[in-house]
Order: C-alpha cells, then sequence, then structure tokens
C-alpha cells in the first residue's frame, strides 16, 4: 500500500515536472522564432536594397522580375495582390502592421519573483526594456537613413527640389532683409521718435535678441510639431508684427513690433537648411545648400535697393495732424515684409518633410510626399510612364506619450496640459544634444559658431561706422574759422554750414529762412538781433551774449546755447521736434545704401565657388581655408585710411567669408540626427545671434580710438575657429542620419 501511494505521489511530481518543462520549451522556442522572423526581415530588407542599389536606372524602371519582392515592384506588376502596398491601400486584416510599426515597450511576464523583490525586479526588467527600446530605436534610424538615401536618388533631383528651392528662398531672404532695415531707418526714424543715441542703439540690437530668441524656440519646435508647420508660425509673426511697425508712432511700440518680428524670423535659417536638406541626396547636398545661401544675399541687395529708391523720397508721406505722421521710410518698413509674406504664400503649396514624418512613425504621409517628389520629377523629365517603385518605409519606433485629461477638463486645461508636455518634449531633445554622444561635437561647433559670428558681424557693422568717422574727419578739416567779424545791418537768407565764429559782434541783424549746419559760435555779441524760422543740426552757441534779441518760430532751444548769457531777449512759438546734433544730408544716407549694396554684393563670388567645390573639397576644408584666409584679410584693415580703401576692404572680407558661412550651414545639418537638427542648428544659431552682439559692442566701441584691438580680436577669432574646425568629423558623401 506504500509502494502504491508513493508510485502515485512520484507520477504526480513527473507529471507537474513534464508541464513546467513544457512551459520553458514553449517560451523559450517562441523567443527564437521572434528573434528568427526578425533576422529574416532584416536579411531580406537587406537584399532589397542592395539588389536596387546595383541596377542603374534604367533597370530599376525597365520592369526586371525579382523572385524575392521586398520594398520595390516591377513594372508589370503580374501578381498585383502581391506587389500593392498595405500601407497605402489600407488594411485588408485587422492583425496587420507595417513594418517598423511601434508595437509597445516588451513588458516583463508576470510570475513568482521567487527570492528576488518584487519592485526591485519590476524596475530593473523596466530599465531593461527602456535600454532595448532605445536600442532598437537607433537601429531603427540607421535602417532608415540607408533606405531614405536610396528612394531619394530613386526620386532624383529636378523640377519639385528647385521649386522648393525658390519657394524657401523666399524664407531665407526675408531674414536677409530683417537685418537690414533698422539700420536704413535709423536717420530717418530718430527724426520722427525723437530717440537719443542709447535709444538708437537699443533698436540696433533689439532685431538680433528676438532672432536669438526665435531660433532656440522655432529650432526646438520644428522638431516636435514639423518643420514646414513651423515655419509658417514664424514667418506669420515676422509678417504681422513687421507690417505693425510701419505704422505704431512711439518709439516704445516700434521696438516691441521690431523685437517680435525679429523672434518670427529667427525660426528661418534653422528650419529652412533642415527642410531643404530632406528632399537632398548626398552627392548634391552640400552644393544646393550652398546655392540656397544666395537668397541671403538677395535679400540684403533688395533691403539696399528699396532704402535707395524710397527713403530719400520725403513726399511720400502724410499725416493726421501733429500726432501721427507716415513718412517715406515707413514705407519702406512696409516693403521690406513682402518677401516674408510671399514665403508664406508658396510654402503653402509645398509639403511637410517627409524625413520628419518617417522619424514620428508617419509611414503613410511620408510615402504620398515621396511620391509626389518622384512623379514632378520624372514628369518634368519626359518619363511620366515610370511607376514609383517603393512599397514599404522603414519607420522608427515610437515611445508612448498617452495624457488622460479626463472628458469633464475646460478647454484651457487641456491646453495647458499639451503645451506643458511640449514644453517638456523640447527641452529633452534639447538637453540630449548635450548627451555623451553628441557632447563633444556640439561643444565645437558653438566655438567654432561663436568665433565667426563674433568676428562677423562685429566687423561688418565696424566699417560703416569706421566709413563714418572717416568722413566726419574730412567734413572736419573743411571747417572755415572766423575771428573777430563785425557785422551790422545785415540779413543772412541762406544757409550757413560748417563754420566756426570767434568773438564776433552782431548789430542789427536778421537770420531768416536758414538753416544753420554744424555752426559754431564762441565768446560772440548779439545785440538787437531777430531771429525767424531757422533749422539747425549740430549748431552751438557758446560763452556768447545775447542783448534785446528776438527767436520766433526756431528750433534753437536753450541746450544749444552754453553758459550763454541772456539780456531783455525773447523765445516765441519755438518748433516741435526732436532734439537732433547730427547732419541730416541725403548724400550720407545715399552712401549707408551704397555701401550696403556694394558689400552684399560682394559675395556672389564667394558663393558661387563655395556651392561648386563644396561636394569636391569636403566642408571642412572650405571652413577651414576661408576662415585662415578671412583672418590674414584682417590685417589689412590697418591700411583703410579712406573711405573708398575701408569699402574695398569691407567687400573683400565679404566675399571671403562668406564661405565659412555655407560651409557651417551645410556641416550642421548633416552632423545631427532628423529628431535633433533644427533643434542644434537653433541654438546653434542663437549662440550666433548672442556672440553678434557681443561683437558689434565691442568693435564699435573702439571706432576713433584705434584699430588694433577690432584687428586683433576678429584675427583671433577667425584664427581659433578655422584650428577648431579642422577637429570636427567630414561629413561629406555621408548619408542623413
Amino acid at each position: 500500500m506504500d509502494d502504491d501511494g508513493r508510485y502515485r505521489e512520484n507520477h504526480s511530481e513527473f507529471i507537474r515536472g513534464a508541464k513546467d518543462i513544457a512551459k520553458v520549451a514553449k517560451k523559450q522556442v517562441g523567443k527564437k522564432v521572434g528573434r528568427g522572423m526578425d533576422k529574416m526581415t532584416d536579411e531580406y530588407t537587406k537584399r532589397s536594397y542592395k539588389r536596387f542599389e546595383e541596377e542603374d536606372d534604367d533597370d530599376d524602371y525597365a520592369g526586371v522580375p525579382s523572385n524575392d519582392g521586398g520594398y520595390y515592384r516591377n513594372d508589370s506588376r503580374a501578381n498585383d495582390d502581391e506587389g500593392h502596398s498595405d500601407s497605402t491601400e489600407g488594411h485588408d486584416e485587422d492583425d496587420e502592421i507595417y513594418e517598423g510599426e511601434y508595437q509597445g515597450i516588451p513588458r516583463a511576464e508576470s510570475g513568482k519573483a521567487g527570492s528576488i523583490d518584487g519592485v526591485a525586479a519590476a524596475q530593473a526588467q523596466q530599465f531593461r526594456d527602456l535600454s532595448a527600446f532605445e536600442g532598437e530605436r537607433r537601429k531603427d534610424q540607421e535602417e532608415l537613413a540607408q533606405q531614405y538615401e536610396t528612394i531619394l536618388q530613386e526620386c532624383g533631383q529636378g523640377k519639385f527640389q528647385w521649386t522648393l528651392y525658390f519657394v524657401l528662398g523666399l524664407a531665407l531672404m526675408a531674414d536677409g532683409v530683417e537685418i537690414f532695415v533698422v539700420g536704413f531707418v535709423l536717420p530717418s526714424a530718430e527724426k520722427d521718435m525723437c530717440l537719443s543715441e542709447p535709444n538708437k542703439g537699443m533698436l540696433g540690437l533689439i532685431v538680433y535678441l528676438g532672432m536669438m530668441v526665435g531660433a532656440f524656440v522655432w529650432g526646438g519646435l520644428a522638431d516636435r510639431i514639423g518643420r514646414r508647420q513651423t515655419l509658417l508660425i514664424s514667418l506669420s509673426i515676422n509678417s504681422v508684427f513687421a507690417f505693425f511697425s510701419s505704422f505704431v508712432q512711439g518709439y516704445s511700440s516700434f521696438l516691441f513690433c521690431r523685437l517680435a518680428s525679429g523672434v518670427g524670423i529667427g525660426g528661418s535659417i534653422p528650419i529652412v537648411f533642415s527642410y531643404y536638406s530632406e528632399f537632398l541626396a548626398q552627392e548634391k547636398r552640400g552644393e544646393h545648400l550652398s546655392w540656397l545661401c544666395m537668397f541671403w544675399m538677395i535679400g540684403g541687395i533688395y533691403a539696399s535697393a528699396m532704402a535707395w529708391a524710397i527713403i530719400p523720397h520725403y513726399g511720400w508721406s502724410f499725416q493726421m495732424g501733429s500726432a501721427y505722421q507716415f513718412h517715406s521710410w515707413r514705407v519702406f518698413v512696409l516693403v521690406c515684409a513682402f518677401p516674408s509674406v510671399a514665403a508664406i504664400s508658396a510654402l503653402s503649396t509645398m509639403p511637410e518633410s517627409p524625413r520628419f514624418y518617417l522619424e514620428n512613425g508617419k509611414h503613410d504621409e511620408a510615402w504620398m510626399i515621396l511620391k509626389q517628389v518622384h512623379d514632378t520629377n520624372m514628369r518634368a523629365k519626359g518619363y511620366p510612364e515610370r511607376v514609383f517603385s517603393v512599397t514599404t518605409i522603414k519607420t522608427v519606433r515610437q515611445m508612448d506619450e498617452l495624457m488622460n485629461m479626463g472628458d469633464s477638463a475646460a478647454w484651457h486645461q487641456k491646453w495647458r496640459i499639451k503645451l506643458n508636455a511640449l514644453f517638456h518634449q523640447v527641452w529633452s531633445n534639447f538637453l540630449s544634444i548635450f548627451s555623451p554622444e553628441y557632447r563633444r561635437t556640439t561643444y565645437m561647433m558653438m566655438a567654432v559658431w561663436f568665433s565667426m559670428s563674433f568676428s562677423y558681424y562685429g566687423l561688418t557693422v565696424w566699417f560703416p561706422d569706421m566709413i563714418k568717422y572717416l568722413q566726419k574727419q574730412e567734413y572736419s578739416s573743411r571747417t572755415r574759422v572766423f575771428v573777430k567779424e563785425k557785422v551790422e545791418h545785415v540779413t543772412f537768407n541762406f544757409t550757413l554750414e560748417n563754420q566756426i565764429h570767434r568773438q564776433g559782434e552782431y548789430f542789427n541783424d536778421k537770420f531768416m529762412n536758414m538753416k544753420l549746419k554744424s555752426m559754431v559760435f564762441e565768446d560772440s555779441l548779439f545785440e538787437e538781433c531777430y531771429f525767424e524760422d531757422i533749422t539747425s543740426s549740430n549748431t552751438f552757441f557758446k560763452n556768447c551774449t545775447f542783448i534785446a534779441t528776438l527767436f520766433y518760430n526756431t528750433d534753437l532751444f536753450k541746450y544749444r546755447l552754453i553758459n550763454c548769457k541772456l539780456v531783455n531777449s525773447t523765445f516765441l512759438h519755438n518748433k516741435e521736434g526732436c532734439l537732433l546734433s547730427d547732419v541730416g544730408d541725403e548724400n550720407n544716407a545715399y552712401m549707408v545704401y551704397f555701401v550696403s549694396f556694394l558689400g552684399t554684393l560682394a559675395v556672389l563670388p564667394g558663393n558661387i565657388v563655395s556651392a561648386l567645390l563644396m561636394d569636391k573639397i569636403g566642408r571642412l576644408r572650405m571652413l577651414a581655408g576661408s576662415s585662415v584666409i578671412s583672418c590674414i584679410s584682417c590685417f589689412f584693415l590697418s591700411f583703410g585710411n579712406s573711405e573708398s580703401a575701408m569699402i574695398a576692404l569691407l567687400c573683400l572680407f565679404g566675399g571671403i567669408s562668406i564661405a565659412s558661412w555655407n560651409s557651417l550651414d551645410v556641416l550642421t545639418v548633416e552632423l545631427y540626427p532628423s529628431d535633433k537638427r533644427t533643434t542644434a542648428f537653433g541654438f546653434l544659431n542663437a549662440l550666433c545671434k548672442l556672440a553678434a552682439v557681443l561683437g558689434i559692442s565691442i568693435f564699435t566701441s573702439f571706432v576713433g580710438i584705434t584699430k588694433a584691438v577690432p584687428i586683433l580680436f576678429a584675427s583671433g577669432a577667425l584664427a581659433a575657429g578655422s584650428f577648431l574646425a579642422l577637429k570636427l568629423p567630414e561629413t561629406r558623401g555621408q548619408v542623413l542620419q
């Protein structure tokens, strides 16, 4: 009886053991089958692409049969049921999924924890799951990069890319215009707004501050909500506030509008280059991105030409009483908003970047856009019968980002939650460019961008200021001096300019309907004189005595009378307006526009050379070589002792340094992956604007004092930038990661 009981007990244990072994075996077989299927899929993908890359363009479209199927189909389409793409025709079965579609992070199976603590085991498993997910996502991105490059080669370079080139060129042109607007309108705006020197300086820098904020914000958003959508929003903000700035009257409101306009246009450079690069195959990417830089030059030429044609025409104005004035410089500000408006209209007809869609798991949308690119180019080349042979494209696994806001939540609460989530996503993406993988590249790029911007913007603003200083020096050298002159019973009704009168005596003289420009009266006596309808600039009376003198409808305010003595003298109906100290000469305004026009046009040869050589000698050689030559050219600044010499040096420096900027733009696009590209570009461009503000502030402070400091600063920064540029990795001939 005992033997029988032991037999049944052993039999039960044997059965339980067999069941456990079966469960373990089933689980292991399932895992092996899953890994086998993944491996087969990867090998299948590689074979399909290897076959496609080995065929030439004619063979691709000739309908050569293939037995391994894959991503491509031939023109014969013998088996239509097998050739169609479920991703574009819809699912036939509920359980069918896309290749590469994110299926959720694997979860640990529930079971006994044994001796391991349950909470610790769950945390360890979650960490392993997250690490595995990141590894799978990275693998997906690498596979997508290779496949995407092959697809772009099939789509070809043609009408679609050139159409997008001109559309995005308008956005880049708007950025070039924005840089010049404030500098051109300042001489006229200061008369309407009574601007002091500090206010003029702030107005000149506020555009750079706005562009700095805009580059960082819009660059981060473009990696989350899309290149096209973000660019449309930023250009719309720029257009709206540029339009308002042409009508507002006060200094504070004008300053705010130009700040907001700068914030809007700040997103154009980071987004435009990233957006366009994602439609270009690697063999022509550097060249076409360099051609795109031409539109920044066109923007500068447009601004200079419009300023030249509009601002000096003071008749193009109207006013409503003394409270509202609309002068010709406001017409110029309005005209400068046209490129941005045109860019918005044209961009609304273009699609989103398919690379952005694929990085965010949107397979169907990306496929349709790539098909549109292919068909547009093939029709333009005269091959409308060629069929887009891609059926399935790799997409990147997505992290679950589900938020339960509840049905009862108010709309503003839902928006607040969404915006908060978007902010955290953008900030997390920004921090990722400082991760160990990209940290060295980011720090090196920061140094190169900062050094280039500090020297370039510092010198390009220093040059015009030096030209103005030389003009003033030459003007002062022609000053006429009169000493101890006596004038009685004389009527002055003509312009007096650039003169100094010392110890003069004026008795019963009349100064009527005249202009005083750069006039100084020192230690002089005015007795029984009459001043009527006088307009003055940079005119002062020092240590003078006025006896029984009448001032009627003049702008000879008390601040122009320095240590003067007034005896029985009267001021009646003083002119209203600003207290200006500079000479308002139309010729000087024309010179400013002409110099800017020449300096902008001078970059044309550099643009052409950099575009033709970018894909031949590489980005790093172009960047370092141009920086070294620019550094050497800085030492010629010591010979700039005349106005014409400074203009020539300005053109030389601009023409050489533009190649560095083109190389830097291309390099920045290619060094970062698609999900971080505009974030990194926006941050570096924001740093560029900060360096510009510092460079402008430092360099202009030495105008008229010394040339040595600007020369040393500029050459040192350029030398450091060229040295660090050589430490960066070369990206020529690489796929867009």
